[in-house]
């Protein structure tokens, strides 16, 4: 697959007019940059990657909510999760986020930071080396999660994605972003995981404008569409294919619609719905 090297220059050009410091305040990637401690942060920012759907007002305030019940030291608080602390998260949900998932989750989460210290340390026993992408980390760190304990119940599945069944997880795929990359708005405190690695977050939105410009064809936003949009960002920048994510939301974030020149024949009129993504994760 070869690509015009205007089209790299125009996606190039958003992501630098998006990826900045100004983004950070209305994204939820807001929530671990509000940490100074790094286990903090990648604790609390897997939290609010995968509660980041819906309003994002109505996201940052479920989040402040979580940090206020978790005393504000979220890696204390999941490390030595107990009876006290299942109290605190009494009546936490948001959206199909209930209860008592929030008590299995953060239960399961207790168990994986005492065996293995870190997220990171539990992604990186998973990704074997000279990997090309980190499906195999996250594959093992959802399975992991979902069994380092007993009688857990079916319905967390539905909140930790795994790429055998099918789902782009989007959600973990911007979670690994946010710690390995770094730059303005990522974090970048892991080290073990290259930013080379990394897979895009795919979603209805990101999906939309990469067919619109022809890095996409598969028509699901599935686990292949994610493969294959990221392998198509990876020819563009090897080292870096993630920061296009940028790109793909930015007309929406910036309420500008696709540069005609580069949209493929076939998706003629199509752009991304002015603040779509912007507002809606």
């Amino acid at each position: 697959m070869s690509f015009d090297p205007a089209l790299k220059c125009y996606l190039d050009t958003l992501v630098d007019e998006i990826e900045k410091p100004s983004f950070i305040p209305s994204d939820p990637v807001i929530i671990p940059h509000g940490f100074d401690d790094p286990r903090d942060q990648e604790i609390i920012g897997l939290y609010a990657a995968l509660l980041a759907w819906g309003q994002r007002a109505t996201i940052l305030k479920k989040m402040e909510e979580l940090c206020e019940r978790m005393r504000y030291r979220p890696y204390e608080f999941v490390l030595h999760f107990g009876s006290r602390e299942a109290d605190r998260l009494e009546g936490f949900k948001h959206r199909t986020f209930q209860p008592e998932d929030a008590f299995w989750f953060t239960r399961c989460l207790s168990a994986v930071l005492r065996k293995y210290g870190t997220l990171e340390e539990l992604f990186v026993q998973f990704l074997p080396p000279g990997a090309p992408h980190t499906g195999a980390a996250i594959e093992g760190f959802s399975t992991t999660l979902l069994n380092i304990v007993p009688d857990v119940p079916a319905r967390l599945s539905k909140h930790v994605a795994r790429p055998s069944t099918g789902s782009a997880c989007k959600r973990l795929n911007m979670y690994l972003r946010w710690m390995v990359r770094s730059g303005p708005v990522d974090l970048g405190i892991w080290k073990r995981i290259a930013p080379s690695q990394l897979l895009l977050p795919l979603d209805v939105h990101s999906g939309r404008t990469a067919r619109a410009l022809g890095l996409l064809t598969r028509p699901a936003n599935d686990w292949r569409a994610t493969l294959e949009l990221s392998e198509a960002c990876r020819q563009l920048c090897p080292e870096d294919p993630a920061r296009y994510d940028y790109a793909f939301f930015g007309s929406g974030a910036a309420g500008l619609s696709l540069d005609e020149r580069f949209v493929v024949s076939g998706n003629a009129g199509i752009t991304t719905s002015p603040r779509a993504r912007y507002d809606r994760l």
